[in-house]
């Protein structure tokens, strides 16, 4: 069970799937880590892009509790943990903040796949 509102994930997969598939991001630049320069140098690009406003608002209007288990969502759907590893997942997460959140959740151009999958591996399907 997952303590953030699947809808809101939702709100956001529907977002961010807008935003990433009009600013023509690649699997190449995905951050690997919340220290990863190369792939934040990409967002300046899109800073006044009312879609990239839109998603980072979405995100960081979450509190920060929900935006760490918006990272463990992505990490299990990008195959980083397995379900039975949630716990330590959201460990991670909480011990991973450092830059912006929502900066590091944007950069990776398959954050709404990954956000649908980790939803799914915990039971909620998407309509």
């Amino acid at each position: 069970m997952i303590d953030l509102n699947p809808e809101s994930v939702k709100q956001i997969i529907d977002i961010a799937r807008e935003f990433q598939t009009d600013a023509s991001m690649d699997e190449e630049t995905e951050p690997v880590t919340f220290e990863d320069d190369e792939a934040f140098e990409r967002l300046t690009e899109w800073r006044g892009d009312d879609r990239f406003i839109e998603l980072k608002t979405a995100i960081e209007d979450l509190e920060p509790d929900q935006q760490r288990t918006l990272v463990a969502l992505m990490w299990l759907g990008r195959g980083d943990y397995d379900i039975d590893e949630w716990a330590e997942a959201l460990k991670s997460a909480a011990d991973a903040e450092g830059v912006a959140t929502s900066d590091y959740l944007i950069a990776s151009p398959l954050l709404a796949d990954y956000l649908e999958e980790g939803l799914a591996l915990h039971g909620y399907e998407l309509e």
